[in-house]
């Protein structure tokens, strides 16, 4: 016999509704502040600040595009240096098979090419997508996020984060509405 009884559904975390960015990058300071680490913003728009209030990290994206783009640039360099002087060498007007300078346009474009797709291919892999279900659907507000509402939701599992604490924390935010996010 279980000790423990199903209370419901599990709870995925906390949202608090907010009208204005303003006040959700303002929200989302104070629970940086507060010690929580796991939490989201959501917003019709870009909120630049709302990095910087969850405490963001820099992107990992510019290293992985670095890297794209050299093994790009390296393998087309590559590519021109054994077929233009081993496997097909033309003389043309007396010019040496390995001259490197014919090879820059080819070299640069597929630099460009592996770093964009790098960044395309490490953005998807970084964003954890496609994700077709999240959570946060099942907050019936939430479907004013892509309109004209701004959301905060501190995660379930956050080291802090404890139900009713984390609700009386949100509900101090002077938030327009405070949900629970079922999973």
């Amino acid at each position: 016999m279980s000790n423990h009884a199903n209370t419901g559904p599990a709870v995925h975390g906390i949202m608090a509704e907010f009208d204005h960015a303003d006040k959700m990058v303002a929200a989302a300071w104070k629970a940086n502040e507060a010690g929580y680490t796991r939490m989201d913003c959501y917003s019709p728009y870009p909120v630049g600040e709302a990095a910087d209030a969850m405490g963001f990290k820099k992107s990992e994206m510019g290293p992985v595009m670095f890297i794209g783009g050299l093994v790009g640039a390296t393998a087309g360099f590559l590519m021109q240096y054994f077929l233009g002087g081993v496997q097909y060498p033309v003389n043309i007007g007396g010019k040496p098979y390995m001259s490197w300078p014919m090879f820059i346009p080819i070299t640069f474009e597929m630099m460009v090419l592996t770093a964009a797709l790098s960044g395309v291919f490490g953005l998807i892999a970084v964003c954890g997508l496609p994700q077709l279900y999240h959570p946060t659907f099942n907050v019936p507000q939430f479907a004013r996020a892509s309109g004209d509402r701004f959301f905060l939701v501190i995660e379930a599992v956050d080291s802090k984060f404890d139900l009713t604490e984390t609700r009386r924390f949100m509900d101090g935010l002077n938030a327009d509405s405070v949900a629970e996010v079922p999973e």
